[in-house]
């Protein structure tokens, strides 16, 4: 069931703040007006059938004029349309993205101890609560120490979990290959990680798209991009955040290998041998998260439900 905003008055607000924005009726605040909203936040939002995490970061544009950019459920980061900070009040409409619907979304909310805390109108016109603490720094020095590498794949699809059930058998273990047969799932390891050092395989049929979710938060985007542009939707990238900075691509059905050190923010990314990320800081989790809690460890989560993917020897090396 879709929750609507409690009353009319919650939709009058929405409403009344679009129509400000429409007119760009604001005077100019003094500065440092927003200093209190600035920054990363995570954020939890209620949705009809659970919740699920985003993220959103408001920047300065001028010493009066806001800017920010959004993760929505799934997709890529996008560059809202408006922000204003007025009486206490942050609002930011930004443009749909895979939302159902086309409207704009428009979060509205105020600080509660701390932490942002409104509603959104979603593209469809409904109303969902949300909830956001400042993103943690995850800001750490150089590892000193090593744990033993760990190998993923074993005889089944042990260690690893469904993120839907409903494709149950979808992902099986032959000849020490991992693969994903459509319709399938994500795929979760149960074991958790902070720190670590990943290496693994894959291959993939022509036009095919997977990913490789470092903590369950960061995808590392696999699909067939070979011959095309850089850019931060293309393999190797850090999905709609960092492009990779050399096209080291092989074409569809060659088996590629991938090593990613992460630390704390910071990732590197090496791509058949070719550093295409070097040492570059994650600003937030990327769409199709597991949750937006970025201070916690989290699994390494495979994406299973965009097209055929096979891995082989995937091995990650916790730091200590």
């Amino acid at each position: 069931m879709v929750r609507h905003a409690q009353g009319s008055g919650s939709l009058v607000a929405i409403a009344t703040i679009a129509l400000s924005f429409a007119a760009g009726a604001q005077d100019r605040p003094a500065p440092g007006f927003a200093d209190a909203v600035l920054g990363r936040w995570d954020l939890t939002v209620e949705g009809p059938d659970g919740s699920y995490p985003s993220w959103l970061e408001v920047r300065l544009r001028t010493e009066w004029q806001l800017m920010a950019d959004l993760v929505g459920q799934f997709g890529s980061t996008r560059h809202a349309a408006a922000v204003a900070y007025d009486d206490g009040t942050l609002t930011v409409r930004a443009p749909p993205q895979y939302e159902a619907g086309e409207d704009d979304l428009l979060f509205t909310g105020r600080l509660e101890d701390g932490a942002l805390a409104g509603r959104v109108r979603m593209a469809d016109g409904t109303t969902l609560a949300w909830r956001g603490v400042r993103a943690p720094s995850l800001g750490r020095g150089e590892i000193s120490a090593w744990a033993d590498p760990v190998s993923l794949i074993g005889e089944g699809i042990d260690g690893w979990r469904l993120r839907d059930e409903q494709h149950d058998g979808c992902w099986k273990v032959t000849g020490g290959i991992l693969a994903a047969t459509m319709p399938c799932a994500d795929l979760i390891s149960e074991a958790e990680f902070t720190d670590f050092r990943l290496r693994l395989e894959f291959r993939y049929p022509a036009g095919s798209n997977s990913g490789v979710y470092l903590r369950g938060r960061y995808e590392v985007q696999v699909q067939d991009d070979f011959g095309k542009a850089l850019d931060p939707l293309r393999l190797g990238g850090i999905y709609g955040f960092i492009a990779p900075a050399v096209d080291a691509a092989k074409p569809a059905g060659a088996w590629q290998t991938c090593d990613i050190l992460i630390v704390g923010r910071r990732v590197t990314v090496a791509l058949n041998g070719t550093v295409i990320i070097r040492d570059h800081e994650i600003p937030g989790i990327t769409g199709g998260a597991l949750d937006s809690d970025e201070g916690a460890p989290g699994p390494l989560m495979l994406q299973g439900d965009h097209g055929p993917i096979e891995f082989r020897n995937i091995v990650i090396t916790p730091g200590n």
